[in-house]
C-alpha cells in the first residue's frame, strides 16, 4: 500500500498533464457553437464548484480575507476572465493542437513581465537564450498551417499571446501583492474565480448561449471536461502536487499539456498539423527548459 502511494504524486502529475492538455479540444468544439465569452463564462462557473467546495472542506476560507478584494478582483482580470477568454478565442481561430502548443509558452512571457517589473529577477544569458529560442518557436508556429489563412493563424497566435502575457502578469502581481498576505491557495483560487464569475456574468452577452445544448458532446466536454476536470479538478490536483513533489516540480507540469493538445489534434481529431509545427513546439519546449533549468 505504501508503495503505491509513494506512486500517486507521480499519477496525478500525468492526469494532470492530460486534462489541461484536453482543454483546446473542448474549447474548439464549444466554438464552434456558442461565443469565446459564453465558453468561459461555462468554465469558470463550472470550475468554481469543485473549487470552492474543496475550500470549504479544507476550511481555508476567511470573512476578513475579503479586505483584500481589490487584489483578488486584478488577479481574477489577469488569470481569469482576460487570460481564460484571451485563450477560448485563440482556441476557436487555430487548430487545437498548434493553440496548445502556444501556450507552453506562458513562462517565457511571464519571465518578461517579472524582469521587467521586478528588480530582484535577474535576466541571465542563458534566459535570454531561451526566451529567444522560444519565441522563435511562437513566431514559426505563426506561419499558414494545413487550411488555416495567414490571417486567421497571426490572429489566432495574438489572442494566445495576450492571453500568455495576462496569466504573466498575475504571477508577477501575486508575487508582489498576493503571497506577502499568507492565504491558502485553495482560498486564493477561490476569491480568484469567485470574482471572475462575478465579472464574466456582468459583461458576457448570453445572447444564444443554448446552442451549446445541441451537440451533448460539446456540451459535455465544456462542462465537465473543461470546467469541472480542466478547470475546477486541475487546480485542486495541482495544490496536491506542490503539497507533496514542491513548487519547482509542480511547475514542470507545463511540459505536458502542449505535447498532449498537439497528439490529440493529430491522433483523435486528424488535425493537418505538419512537422514545422512540432518542431515550432520543441523550441518553445527548449526555450522554457532553458528558463527554468
Amino acid at each position: 500500500m505504501k508503495h503505491h502511494r509513494s506512486h500517486l504524486p507521480l499519477l496525478i502529475f500525468a492526469v494532470l498533464g492530460v486534462v489541461w492538455g484536453s482543454n483546446f479540444i473542448y474549447m474548439k468544439m464549444a466554438a464552434a457553437l456558442i461565443t469565446p465569452g459564453q465558453i468561459v463564462l461555462f468554465r469558470v462557473l463550472f470550475g468554481f464548484i469543485p473549487v470552492i467546495i474543496y475550500a470549504g472542506v479544507r476550511r481555508s476560507l476567511r470573512l476578513g480575507h475579503l479586505r483584500h478584494a481589490p487584489h483578488f478582483l486584478v488577479m481574477a482580470v489577469l488569470a481569469t476572465a482576460f487570460y481564460y477568454y484571451c485563450f477560448a478565442k485563440g482556441a476557436s481561430l487555430l487548430l487545437s493542437g498548434i493553440a496548445g502548443a502556444v501556450s507552453g509558452s506562458i513562462p517565457l512571457f511571464a519571465f518578461v513581465m517579472a524582469v521587467l517589473f521586478i528588480p530582484e529577477e535577474k535576466a541571465s544569458l542563458r534566459k535570454i537564450i531561451g526566451v529567444l529560442i522560444g519565441l522563435v518557436g511562437v513566431v514559426l508556429i505563426a506561419r499558414p498551417s494545413g487550411q488555416e489563412v495567414l490571417s486567421t493563424n497571426w490572429e489566432g497566435i495574438g489572442y494566445m499571446v495576450a492571453g500568455s502575457l495576462s496569466v504573466g502578469a498575475s504571477f508577477v502581481y501575486a508575487r508582489k501583492f498576493i503571497v506577502p498576505l499568507h492565504i491558502p491557495a485553495a482560498a486564493l483560487t477561490t476569491y480568484q474565480l469567485g470574482f471572475g464569475l462575478l465579472i464574466l456574468a456582468l459583461l458576457t452577452d448570453t445572447s444564444g448561449i443554448g446552442d451549446i445544448w445541441t451537440a451533448p458532446h460539446a456540451a459535455i466536454g465544456l462542462i465537465v471536461g473543461l470546467g469541472l476536470l480542466g478547470t475546477g479538478l486541475a487546480y485542486i490536483l495541482y495544490y496536491y502536487i506542490v503539497e507533496t513533489m514542491g513548487a519547482v516540480t509542480a511547475s514542470s507540469v507545463t511540459y505536458l499539456p502542449p505535447v498532449v493538445a498537439l497528439f490529440i489534434g493529430v491522433l483523435l481529431v486528424g488535425e493537418p498539423i505538419a512537422w514545422l509545427d512540432f518542431l515550432a513546439a520543441g523550441m518553445i519546449f527548449i526555450g522554457v527548459f532553458l528558463l527554468k533549468k
